[in-house]
């Protein structure tokens, strides 16, 4: 296939790229043009306003604004890329002669905290924030050109990925393996929150099954088939690196208390850190699995992080 991937030199494109390019044409989208190996050749965003793309077969939109965790960014940045180069780039998709579109959306689009046991694609959206935000409206604005799609017979698959991981990443899994691997103690032992990671091997997966299969549009979580606690990924980065687990199970009254003068001392460790760092965020991936034609993802949870782990040992 030819494969045009927006924000190709990114974390997740560039994994693409390792996946993809000796089985596909790859094209590049991107705000930096430069050359990659794999790569055929990068377009600009000005190249898509000015319809100098070459025609492909298949659109990956990643080129978004992550999740700032630090809260420094500002809301109108978060639409104007997640939400308004989404709307550029699909409008381009109903007008070119590609017939699939796979955009990049989040779980945070869905809800910032998960009611129940599971998340599944049925829950009526609740964004916190304007990353969430700006992703399910990006979603909706998909959504509305339905009747377009369908009549040039095209498809597009949103997914809502949870946190993403694999060689290249430099998000909080790299901010918790750096904690863990300076020796310093995990206080939450007791706290068993349950999360779902989502490995770039299950992703790639996934995406190139969406693409050449002949799975429904519509919304799909994306996500491991299994879930974590906290105390088993510290454990697994351990064993990973060759180091005794350090977890300390404090009460859950004395770390509440804790975090609540935290939040009057403005301390790192205050009442909203707290929820976050112990909630359970388990999403389902039966919908897409059932969408491609499989039982299992063909990367175990454990097995993606180790992957993942030791890649952050090799840098440091």
């Amino acid at each position: 296939m030819n494969i045009l991937i927006t924000g190709i030199h990114g974390f997740v494109g560039s994994n693409m790229v390792k996946a993809y390019a000796s089985q596909h044409t790859l094209y590049g989208l991107d705000i930096v043009a430069p050359e990659v190996e794999g790569v055929k050749k990068t377009f600009s965003w000005d190249d898509l306003r000015q319809g100098n793309l070459p025609e492909v077969d298949a659109i990956i939109h990643l080129a978004g604004k992550a999740h700032d965790t630090k809260n420094k960014a500002k809301a109108d940045v978060y639409f104007q890329i997640n939400t308004e180069l989404t709307k550029q780039i699909y409008d381009y998709f109903l007008a070119s002669t590609a017939k699939k579109f796979v955009f990049f959306s989040s779980s945070k689009a869905a809800a910032d905290r998960v009611e129940g046991d599971v998340l599944t694609e049925e829950v009526q959206p609740k964004p916190k924030g304007p990353y969430g935000e700006s992703k399910i409206a990006a979603e909706q604005y998909i959504f509305s050109k339905e009747d377009v799609r369908e009549k040039e017979g095209k498809s597009v698959f949103v997914l809502r990925p949870c946190m993403i991981h694999g060689p290249g990443n430099k998000g909080n899994l790299n901010l918790l393996f750096a904690v863990v691997r300076r020796g310093i103690p995990w206080p939450l032992g007791a706290f068993e929150n349950r999360r779902s990671f989502t490995s770039i091997g299950n992703l790639t997966f996934a995406v190139e099954h969406l693409l050449a299969g002949e799975a429904a549009s519509g919304v799909y979580n994306m996500c491991d088939d299994e879930a974590l606690s906290t105390n088993e990924l510290i454990t697994l980065i351990c064993t990973t690196i060759g180091k005794k687990p350090r977890i300390w199970h404090l009460s859950k009254p004395f770390m509440e208390c804790v975090a609540k003068i935290g939040s009057v001392a403005h301390l790192p460790l205050n009442t909203e850190r707290l929820q976050k760092l112990t909630e359970n965020y388990v999403a389902s991936n039966s919908k897409i699995k059932q969408a491609i034609g499989v039982e299992r993802m063909p990367v175990r949870a454990a097995e993606g992080l180790e992957q993942t782990i030791k890649s952050f040992e090799l840098c440091n």
